[in-house]
């Protein structure tokens, strides 16, 4: 089928953010390996990290241009949501890509694909495609659990049926019995009527689409494949885990921004720890903590006595004199993990893939974000569930509650990127402890393997993902005729 994929092109236009263009850039390599022409759609500044993770993986690059300051009132070299992570900034920066829409379909009008993989927040490109009579699916980097619940809740609201924010609701015509609070659904900026009408049409457009490609496979979470594709009646493929594209080791490190960390001094930790012994520990490359919760983090890792690599993203102070210890450090810590071997803090990006994958790590600390859970999952991993906002809150509760291999520390309120509720140091050593020490650590590792190993069978041939990508192939082609 492979030599036959050859006459196909396929253009993919990941929203501007490191958590949507990885996984999108992941999937254009899946696209790649079975034969097909693909084509990467970006602007100037996003390209380094996209080259980076492409690897070496036969794929196209076209250049747009980013609006410019004035039209966008954004300041200049603004093209990745991570420089614009304060509320007012990150609306700017959302309705700016509203101005993409023509230098896309200059694209398509000069490269006619077809098919145009293009992200949710690009509600827009539905439009563009059907302009040039091409095919629009819609890739929003989720599974089917949380693509379910984002749904039902739309559809039937029940989140307008209580009387406070903590009153939980059953979520209507979602099998497992699932409950929520309206402290843990996004809460999103009602201000900006523009912003808003974005989000909305973003579902609008979906329903007009050719198609959802979720990024899951169908042995994680068959109940909901099945109610996604037959009860909500959407048409989707299930093509992930897609951090499982082929990679070799160097293009595992390289996957995303360049690591701040080199890759072999990396691996040399690593190997010095026993197999399943280290927890890692990242919230995602859009979450900052206060100094206050960084601190209790440290004292509860230290505390819990197993070894970890802790991500923190940069200390926001940008000039320190040499030597000087970010002041939520406590005192002695880096020098204590450092002499006895039992931690790494990794400031900045990190190749977390890899890491995840090395047999001594037996534990993940997580926000919860999709492409992470999906990550932690295909390692093989337990995780401690620590959501904060998007749709976290259900993918925590996927963890916990229906593939049970999650523990959470309790949070229960959507806050944004600024670090959700404080978490005490106490409530950080319990949960590293129960997913990595004892019985039930056990149990749920042992489930969370199998888990991994279904998701590398699904990935390979004649796997389900591996299946479904050729039914959307087939799709694609009756389509065309």
């Amino acid at each position: 089928m492979d030599n036959k994929n050859r006459d196909l092109h396929i253009i993919f236009f990941p929203f501007l953010a490191n958590g949507h263009i990885i996984p999108c850039i992941d999937l254009a390599r899946v696209f790649s390996s079975r034969g097909l022409k693909v084509t990467i759609v970006t602007t100037h500044l996003n390209v380094p990290l996209i080259s980076r993770t492409i690897g070496k993986a036969k794929i196209n690059i076209r250049t747009i241009k980013f609006p410019s300051p004035e039209e966008t009132g954004l300041p200049e070299g603004c093209e990745n949501s991570e420089s614009a992570l304060a509320p007012d900034k990150f609306i700017k920066f959302m309705k700016s890509t509203l101005l993409l829409r023509e230098p896309l379909e200059h694209v398509l009008e000069q490269e006619q694909p077809d098919c145009l993989v293009a992200d949710m927040f690009f509600p827009w490109s539905t439009d563009s495609a059907a302009k040039f009579n091409i095919p629009r699916i819609v890739f929003h980097g989720l599974g089917f659990f949380p693509l379910c619940v984002l749904a039902c809740t739309r559809q039937y609201k029940p989140q307008d049926k209580v009387s406070s924010y903590t009153e939980p609701f059953l979520i209507p015509n979602l099998p497992g019995e699932i409950t929520l609070t309206k402290m843990q659904l996004p809460q999103l900026p009602q201000h900006d009527k523009v912003f808003t009408k974005l989000l909305e049409e973003s579902n609008e457009s979906e329903l007009k689409s050719f198609g959802v490609i979720a990024n899951t496979f169908y042995e994680l979470e068959p109940v909901y494949a099945d109610h996604y594709r037959n009860e909500l009646g959407r048409k989707a493929w299930h093509l992930g885990p897609v951090s499982l594209c082929k990679r070799d080791s160097e293009e595992k490190a390289c996957r995303g921004r360049e690591a701040t960390i080199d890759e072999h001094e990396c691996l040399k930790w690593l190997q010095s720890k026993e197999p399943n012994s280290v927890v890692y520990v990242c919230f995602g490359s859009m979450t900052v903590f206060k100094d206050a919760q960084l601190k209790e983090i440290a004292i509860g890792l230290e505390a819990s006595e197993v070894p970890f690599i802790w991500v923190v993203k940069k200390d926001g102070k940008s000039k320190r004199t040499e030597g000087e210890k970010p002041e939520w450090l406590p005192e002695g810590f880096e020098e204590r993990i450092e002499e006895s071997g039992k931690g790494l803090i990794i400031r900045g990006w990190a190749p977390q893939v890899m890491i995840l994958d090395h047999e001594s790590v037996g534990g993940f600390v997580t926000h919860c974000g999709w492409n992470s859970t999906l990550e932690g999952v295909s390692a093989g991993l337990p995780m401690v569930t620590w959501p904060m906002y998007g749709e976290q809150f259900y993918n925590a509760k996927f963890l916990s509650d229906i593939v049970k291999i999650g523990v959470g520390v309790g949070v229960q309120t959507w806050i944004g990127m600024g670090g959700g509720e404080p978490v005490k140091k106490d409530v950080v050593e319990k949960a590293v402890k129960r997913i990595m020490v004892g019985d039930e650590a056990e149990e749920m590792r042992n489930r969370a393997k199998e888990f991994g190993r279904m998701a590398r069978r699904a990935v390979e041939v004649g796997g389900s993902s591996y299946n479904d990508f050729n039914s959307l192939i087939e799709d694609l082609r009756s389509h065309a005729q």
